[in-house]
Order: C-alpha cells, then sequence, then structure tokens
C-alpha cells in the first residue's frame, strides 16, 4: 500500500539533493500525484496516443519508468498491435525493483523488459513510441539535445515522443504567477510550507527546467516534423513531438 509523504515535514538539520532513493519510491505514488498537477490526465490519456501511433513489430520505450506507471499505460495502449515490445529505463535500482512487482500484478501479453542504466547511454532502436514523463528535467542541460538526438535516430518515422515536463515561463511575472499556483496546488493537497520549501531546496540542485520555446526548438533541431503541447496544467506540461 502507498505510503503517505512525510520525507519533508519535519526541520532538517541540512538538505541534501533530491535522489530516487528507497525512502523516495516507498512513497513516490502519493508525492507525484499531490505535487505534480494533471499527473493523473496525462497518465489517463496515454493509452490513447500511444494506440495512434504504435507500430506492429516495433520497439516503445518509456525512459524514466520511476514505478512503471506510464509502462502500464502504454501497455493498455498497444494491446492490440501485434509484436510489440515495452522496454522501460531507469537508474535507479529500488526504483526499477518495485516497477517489476507493479507490472507483475497485472496480466498482459505485451512483454515488458526493465533495464537499470542511464538512459543517456540507451540505445533506441525500432521504436515507434518512446516516452519521457518527467525525465528529461533531470539530466544535465547540456546532455539533453544528445539525448533527444538519440531517441530520433532510433525512432521510426511515423513514431512518437512524448515528453512531460516542469517548464519555465520567460516572462518573469508570468513565470512567479505560475509557480505560486503549483504551490497553492500543493497546500491543498496538505503539504505545509516547511515541505514545500525544503522540498525546493532540495530539488533546485537536481532538477534545471526549459521553456516550452526550448523544447519546441529541440524537437525541430533533433529533426521532428511536427510538435505540439497537448495538455497544461500550470507550469506542467505535455508535449508529443512526431518524426
Amino acid at each position: 500500500m502507498t505510503q503517505h509523504d512525510t520525507i519533508f515535514s519535519k526541520p532538517l538539520p541540512s538538505i541534501s539533493d533530491f535522489c530516487f532513493d528507497q525512502q523516495v519510491v516507498e512513497v513516490f505514488p502519493d508525492m507525484i500525484n499531490r505535487s505534480v498537477p494533471g499527473y493523473s490526465s496525462i497518465l489517463q490519456t496515454l493509452p490513447q496516443i500511444v494506440s495512434r501511433y504504435v507500430q506492429p513489430n516495433s520497439h516503445l520505450y518509456d525512459l524514466g519508468c520511476s514505478l512503471g506507471a506510464a509502462t502500464l499505460a502504454m501497455r493498455k495502449g498497444c494491446e492490440q498491435t501485434e509484436n510489440c515490445k515495452i522496454i522501460g529505463i531507469d537508474n535507479s535500482q529500488p526504483m526499477i525493483e518495485r516497477a517489476q512487482l507493479h507490472l507483475d500484478g497485472f496480466k498482459s501479453q505485451i512483454p515488458v523488459e526493465l533495464h537499470c542504466q542511464d538512459l543517456a547511454e540507451t540505445e533506441i532502436k525500432n521504436a515507434s513510441v518512446v516516452v519521457l514523463n518527467f525525465t528529461l528535467q533531470f539530466i544535465s542541460q547540456d546532455k539533453r539535445d544528445e539525448v533527444i538526438q538519440n531517441i530520433f535516430n532510433g525512432m521510426n518515422k511515423g513514431g512518437a515522443l512524448l515528453v512531460a515536463e516542469k517548464v519555465r515561463h520567460p516572462d518573469e511575472s508570468m513565470n512567479d504567477l505560475l509557480i505560486e499556483l503549483h504551490h497553492n496546488f500543493k497546500r491543498a493537497n496538505g503539504y505545509s510550507e516547511l515541505e514545500i520549501s525544503q522540498k525546493r531546496a532540495a530539488i533546485e540542485n537536481v532538477m534545471k527546467v526549459d521553456t516550452l520555446e526550448a523544447h519546441q526548438q529541440r524537437f525541430q533541431k533533433a529533426g521532428f516534423q511536427h510538435s505540439s503541447v497537448w495538455f497544461q496544467c500550470f507550469n506542467f506540461a505535455a508535449m508529443l513531438a512526431v518524426k
């Protein structure tokens, strides 16, 4: 059963950089649902988009699969497509181990492989759908172009890349507003001022966010023919790029 997220509920003598360790694994579903506005809507829509772009005899990748929520949604979207395989990648061993337990709890004819490795070093091949669900933001900014280019190079024509991210508005006044709306969302979900402040301090060095324009320019530079935002709530957006 999912535990309630209380990681930052008490004053910490020092705040370490956020990482996806065993402590986070235990509370991750509660954490992400109470912290990311629109997260459930993104997951609920994912099977529809996957079913539109998945190709027979191809691979689907969930890069930064965490506990496998997006992987499960992807699997629903390709149940009617022949000879597909989903490959989940995460660099946190505790995440991979728990994801395997989650996947084993649901029967499916779609095979899933999980690998604990750096997604920047993952070979993408014969891909019809690739998902980066709140993952790119944790990769060094100077490596993001290379990651997206690698995905494009390994993707079949007509394939789709789905990227969900926290984003930054280029207008500082609007950016401040979106941040405040996000913090209000977290307050409404029971997070205290202390939790919001300490979580922000823990994550600011490991999560650097881009503007929507930067993402779209990256897609275009890699070679994607079409791209669009298909969902946004405050400063969280889901994007689609098609080869």
